[in-house]
Parts: C-alpha cells; structure tokens; sequence
C-alpha cells in the first residue's frame, strides 16, 4: 500500500488544493478508528504513524509510564519500563508496535470512507475561507449544469455555487455555458452531504445595486449614494439615490441612457425606475411613485403612512398593473402608501401631521442629461397604460 497510496495523495492533493499534510492527517486518525473495530482491546491508546517517504503504516500503543498499573491496556509500570529504557521517568509514554498482521484491505475500505469525507470537509473549508469575503457582491460565472430544479455556476478557481428556483428570474432562461453575473448570498462552511456551499442569486435586490456600483463610477467613487432598492425581479425595479455634488439621476442614467441600458439587459429587459431620494417622506414618496404624477402627499407621522392624491386620469397608473407601482414605492420609501383620486379626497377630511420642515433640495443641472425626478427606463415606450 506504501507507494501507491503516496502517488494517490500526491494526486490528490494537487487536484482537490488540499494540504497534503490535511489528508495524511485524516488517514491517520482514519486508521486508528479502523484499527480499534478490528482489533479485541479497542481501549487501547494507539497511535498511527505514516511514512511520507516510503508510505509505510505503523500502529503504536502508547504507554504511560506510571507508579501503579491502574489501566494495564494503557499503561506500563515503571519497573518494566526501566526494564526497556533505564531513562524512563514517570508521565513518559512507551511506544510499542502492534500493527496487525492483516491490517489491509477491511481497514483500508474503512479507511477510505472516513478520508473521503475529511477531504469533503478540508474542501468546504477552502471553499470557505476563499469566498467567505464574496458575501453580498457580485461574480460572473458560467452555467455548467443543471438538474430538475438546481442551475450551478461555476466560479472563479473551479469553484461551483448553486442557484436555486427562487433565486432563478421567471423571465430567463438559461443554456450550458452561459455568462451570467450572480449575486453571492451566502457562504457556508456547514454544508452537509454533497450540498453546495455557496449560494447565488439572480434576484436578489442587491445584484441590482451592485450592478449600478460597477456601471456608475460616481456610486463607486461615493459621490453617488445608493439609498434603498426595491425590487419585484425580471419585471419592475426602482432604486432611489441621492447626491450633493452631482446630479444623481443623471449620473445613473449615463450619456444617452447607456449605463443604465447596460444593466437593463443584464437583466433580461427588466425596467428599471431611478428617483430622486430625499428626507423629506413627501418629496420622496412623490418621486417614489413616478411615472405616476402627484398632486399632494399626506404624511402620518405615528402611522408612518401617507395618503397621495393624484389626479383621475392618473390614478391607474400611479397604482401600476396589479398595484406594482404603488407596491415598489412604498418598499422603496419604506412608508405605507394609500392612493387616492382628486375626485375622490374632495371628501375626506385630509390631514398631515408631518411637523417637521425640510428644506428644498437645490436644483442641480446635469451637463448630459435633463434634470429628472426619476426616469423610467423599459425597453417599451415611457408612456404607460394601465392593463385591466
């Protein structure tokens, strides 16, 4: 078993980027537990000792050298150890061969086993340890394969994640050898079985600030905040920012619409709003809304609420197809939403109880792109119909 066993974890090691001194740790502590289900006295203190330079296997009993023999299988009295060596002193330990004449091929296979799932251990820790920092960004990978319900994409140095049902966008499909960029949800180092260690999404409403921090330079730089993001994935986004230097809108839109049109394809033509964020939860919730136009905003400060009274002719859009807009507004605004007709808050007592005063923002012109409070990028026209 010497040499070949040497040539295997040599192969290993190399394939797998394990230490090699991690697998002939496993081997060993693998051997001792073949060795104690083989053996009549498995209480004994055994040691395994792998010769990396002949790959010989040797078990020792180790003997503690004691006054009084009180565990005759792990123990060895002083006199009959001065008997061996007169240089023995007590708490000393006597290394005595017992390897079996037959130690092959049962504690092989049993040794087999137990290496097996120390490398799948050793694996998911170098897993972890190289991707543990890839939390919540972004990588490109490559769909390699794919079962019933599972894509897996392959990352960088051979490193496989998997992308679940849920995390897979209903208006995608996806072929063998595709570039897809994911968004890296979570890293686990306590995988059990054969299960991935690391999980990926593609609807995820980070991947979608992450994509504007790669397409915007002025987000990457600082100079663009990233407020909040709301997402319903492969059909709606809005994404709300906010800049004292610059114009944020127009930085996120790009010279044309192109940097925004970049990450609109990334994602399958899913549209895209960018607003204006402000504190004050009137402005905001006004933008927030948009294409939708607003007449007045009503705050309830304890409730956390507002009413938006916008007009008649645009109620149905400002509610959005099957109550989308009005539902993202609110994720991204983080404060409940009610939308009302003019016709219909000309008789209700309307009343705010926002106290606080904010000033207004100023205004800021962009040299490439109009001043907006949001822009509504889709791969449709901007104008919007209200589908029943």
């Amino acid at each position: 078993m010497g040499p070949q066993l040497l040539t295997t974890i040599e192969q290993i090691a190399n394939e797998k980027g394990i230490e090699k001194e991690i697998i002939i740790d496993a081997l060993e502590q693998a051997l001792i537990s073949a060795y104690r289900r083989n053996v009549a006295n498995p209480n004994e203190n055994v040691k395994v000792e792998f010769d990396q330079v002949t790959g010989d296997i040797r078990v020792f009993a180790l003997l503690e050298v004691v006054e009084r023999l009180s565990h005759p299988e792990q123990q060895l009295s002083l006199e009959e150890a001065h008997e061996i060596d007169p240089n023995y002193e007590l708490g000393d330990f006597h290394k005595e061969e017992v390897t079996p004449s037959d130690f092959g091929r049962v504690a092989a296979m049993t040794a087999k086993q137990v290496v097996t799932q120390k490398m799948r251990e050793a694996e998911r820790e170098r897993i972890y340890n190289h991707f543990v920092d890839k939390e919540d960004e972004i990588m490109t990978g490559i769909v390699e394969r794919f079962d019933p319900r599972n894509l897996y994409i392959g990352l960088e140095n051979n490193i496989e994640a998997v992308l679940t049902p849920n995390e897979q966008m209903p208006n995608e499909s996806y072929q063998i050898h595709d570039r897809i960029k994911v968004y890296v949800t979570k890293v686990d180092s306590t995988t059990k079985g054969s299960g991935a260690a690391i999980q990926v999404s593609r609807t995820h409403p980070g991947l979608l600030r992450r994509l504007f921090e790669l397409e915007v330079p002025e987000i990457a730089s600082g100079t663009v905040d990233v407020m909040s993001v709301s997402r319903e994935a492969g059909d709606r986004s809005k994404i709300a920012v906010h800049s004292d230097i610059v114009d944020p809108v127009g930085a996120c839109v790009g010279p044309k619409g192109q940097r925004v049109q970049t990450i609109v394809d990334e994602l399958n033509g899913e549209k895209i709003d960018i607003v204006r964020w402000s504190n004050d939860p009137k402005e905001f919730v006004k933008n927030a809304l948009s294409p939708a136009q607003v007449v007045d905003v009503y705050v309830n400060e304890p409730n956390k609420s507002t009413t938006v009274v916008v007009p008649d002719y645009q109620l149905s859009l400002a509610i959005g197809k099957r109550g989308q807009n009005a539902r993202l507004a609110a994720k991204l605004t983080g404060w409940k939403i009610d939308i009302k007709s003019e016709t219909d808050a000309e008789g209700m007592d309307l009343y705010d109880t926002y106290a606080e005063k904010v000033e207004p923002e100023p205004e800021i012109v962009h040299n490439e792109v109009e001043q907006t409070d949001s822009v509504d990028v889709a791969l449709e026209p901007t104008t919007v119909k209200e589908e029943e």
